[in-house]
């Protein structure tokens, strides 16, 4: 994708809400509250068969309050310096401020690029003429919008795409794996993803709750070619007290719901605590594939079985499904990092894989029918015929029987057991069904 462009602007002019029209969905958050929009949210939009690539920025500031100001305003440098055109947004309900002024300094200083001074807000005909005293900027023309409705933004896309090439094809990214990358606050989520593709593209402090949005990014690298998601940290319920984290652990939760791959972090000098139990139950009830990455473990004294007590732990904890991958990695040191990768791979295929009908029951029947038969119940004995794999998104085995009804939970997890010692299903969850052969 070469057609870029970049949305600046002070806090709270409606950035992130141009960015949703934009590309046709509700992908950022928006709030009243100022800087909500910390890290770069990148998306495609499409407008008279030209598409490219769109950037929302956090809001520019200089001389605030806000903690995360210094590497907000590193982010939105970086998105200047990535894209072809700019979007500068203001306001014409709050008119020119001292901050646009700041802004418009920055990018006269910083930049050669075509830039686009958008008057948004300008919802009613007066608001539409006060855009006038923007010109003063001396950037050039203004275009008066409103993102919320959708007013003058065709006007405004008729002059952004001219110049953009006609044949510019949207790489198709709908079908690459996505890798979730989940945990609490300030367990190194950021961090992981920054080392991995070997930039700061993601906002990283020691202050829990920095990133907001699941930022998407595409890891194209090494022989890899994934979506890896960045997600906001998650909480108890308890301690969500701001409208904002609220609808960042929302998009947290959606993420998961749409990875392929959750890859859970955890933080060594605390161990798997109840949230992140609560989050390993959450992707396995959507049956994403998982991988359990302890990251901080240089900050671990160790003795000889250090490693193997600390794993036999995490397993006690998420049982009855073991069967998952647990890497210990230490982000700042880059050790192991990239084991992650390899590991969500495996787990990615592993889901993916689709047994053949014979060889299944090639394998399983003697089992089922000959070694370890279900245990009569009420002096009923069941009687497995065969055995198929269903062509669903995640691994699901049907067992066809005479009496389904009396097959029990313990024997359903010995024969899923059975198929994972088979076949490589390590950090994928599973479903077994036992059904009448009659239906």
């Amino acid at each position: 994708m070469t057609n870029i462009v970049a949305i600046v602007g002070r806090p709270n002019v409606g950035k992130s809400t141009l960015f949703n029209r934009l590309i046709g969905s509700r992908n950022a958050i928006i709030h009243e509250q100022e800087g909500v929009t910390r890290d770069r949210h990148y998306g495609h939009s499409t407008w008279n068969g030209k598409t490219f690539s769109v950037i929302d920025t956090g809001g520019y500031i200089v001389g605030g309050e806000d903690k995360f100001e210094s590497e907000i305003r590193k982010q939105v440098q970086l998105a200047i310096d990535e894209a072809d055109k700019i979007l500068f947004l203001v306001d014409v309900k709050d008119g020119l401020t001292a901050l646009d002024e700041n802004v418009a300094q920055m990018l006269r200083k910083n930049t050669e690029k075509q830039v686009f001074v958008v008057a948004n807000k300008s919802d009613n005909t007066q608001r539409a003429n006060d855009h006038l005293e923007f010109y003063s900027l001396g950037l050039g023309d203004i275009f008066a919008i409103s993102s919320i409705n959708g007013s003058g933004t065709g006007e405004l896309l008729d002059a952004l795409v001219e110049g953009f090439p006609n044949d510019n094809i949207e790489e198709e990214t709908d079908n690459l794996p996505k890798i979730a990358v989940i945990g609490r606050p300030n367990v190194g989520k950021s961090s992981l993803i920054n080392s991995l593709i070997g930039q700061d593209r993601n906002i990283v402090t020691n202050i829990s709750g920095t990133t907001r949005d699941s930022i998407n990014t595409r890891y194209n690298l090494f022989g890899f070619d994934f979506m890896i998601i960045d997600t906001a940290g998650i909480r108890k319920k308890g301690k969500v007290t701001e409208d904002v984290e609220f609808y960042s652990v929302m998009r947290s939760i959606r993420s998961i719901e749409s990875a392929d791959i959750c890859v859970l972090m955890i933080d060594a000098k605390e161990g798997l605590e109840a949230q992140d139990i609560s989050l390993f139950a959450l992707a396995q009830r959507n049956h994403k594939g998982i991988v359990i990455v302890v990251n901080k473990w240089d900050l671990i004294e160790k003795e000889t079985n250090t490693h193997k007590e600390f794993e036999s732990r995490i397993r006690d904890k998420i049982a009855p499904f073991t069967d998952v991958p647990i890497i210990f990695t230490s982000v700042t040191n880059k050790q192991r990092i990239f084991k992650v990768l390899e590991t969500a791979k495996q787990v990615y295929e592993s889901r993916q894989q689709q047994i053949p009908t014979s060889k299944l029951n090639e394998l399983m029947l003697p089992i089922v029918k000959e070694q370890n038969p279900p245990p009569a119940y009420k002096g009923k004995y069941v009687k497995i015929k065969y055995v198929m794999q269903l062509k669903t998104a995640y691994p699901q085995f049907v067992f066809y029987c005479n009496l389904p009804q009396y097959v029990r939970d313990d024997y359903k997890r010995f024969v899923e057991n059975k198929l994972r010692e088979s076949f490589n299903f390590c950090g994928v969850p599973m479903t077994i069904y036992f059904r009448d052969k009659n239906q």
